[in-house]
C-alpha cells in the first residue's frame, strides 16, 4: 500500500462514514495511517515466539476507590 492508496482508502472510508473531510484533513489523517502502517509492518517483520511474550504477564493495575466526597459536585 503506497500514499495514494492510504490517502484513497482515507477518503473512502470517511465518504462511506458520511464525515465531512476537506482535502487538507485527508492528507493529514492518511500521514497518520501511513505511520501507523508502517509501525505494523515492523513489529509484523521481527521474529517473536508465542513465549516471548504471554498474554498472561498484563495484569492491570487495580482501580483506584473513591471517597464519598469524590461524588458531590462542586459549589
Amino acid at each position: 500500500m503506497n500514499d495514494a492508496d492510504v490517502l484513497a482508502y482515507v477518503k473512502a472510508a470517511a465518504t462511506l462514514l458520511q464525515l465531512p473531510l476537506d482535502d487538507a484533513r485527508a492528507h493529514a489523517v492518511a500521514g497518520h495511517l501511513g505511520r501507523t502502517l508502517l509501525l505494523a509492518r515492523q513489529l509484523e517483520a521481527f521474529p517473536m515466539a508465542l513465549q516471548e511474550e504471554p498474554s498472561e504477564i498484563f495484569c492491570p493495575a487495580e482501580f483506584p476507590a473513591l471517597r464519598d466526597s469524590d461524588y458531590r459536585s462542586a459549589p
